[in-house]
């Protein structure tokens, strides 16, 4: 059993996170990790349910949507329950990202329309300085 399962630091160091990270994830229900005294040790059914985290994490879902499509897992239809609602969030949170990539493509052309006008001021007050000279 002991190569089936990881120390917090194996845990660590395979996924690139904090042993704090860890505990919230523990705190909160998403892992559970077999207790040995002081020492945790993740299975591998917890390091699927981290890169899931992960994942969901990196892509903008939410704590609380990740642990319900977690618990998804075991309602008993191969999964087609988890993957359907797991599919519509993922849906909606792209939609949301191609609106904040369009709003920010627009804030980033804005802000670039008004260095170049900063630019031409500058420079052209700049000018009349050195003729001064």
């Amino acid at each position: 059993m002991k190569n089936d399962t990881m120390t917090i630091r194996e845990m660590c160091d395979a996924f690139e996170v904090t042993p704090r990270t860890l505990r919230f994830y523990e705190a909160k229900e998403l892992l559970f990790p077999i207790r040995d005294g002081q020492k945790r040790l993740f299975t591998k059914r917890d390091r699927a349910r981290l890169k899931l985290i992960l994942r969901g994490k990196r892509f903008g879902f939410s704590l609380e949507e990740i642990r319900q499509l977690l618990d998804l897992y075991h309602t008993g239809d191969q999964q087609m329950t988890q993957l359907s609602r797991t599919y519509a969030i993922a849906r909606e949170r792209l939609a949301d990202m191609e609106r904040q990539r369009d709003e920010l493509n627009l804030a980033i052309s804005d802000l670039r329309a008004q260095l170049e006008w900063g630019e031409k001021i500058i420079k052209s007050s700049a000018r009349p300085m050195k003729a001064a000279e």
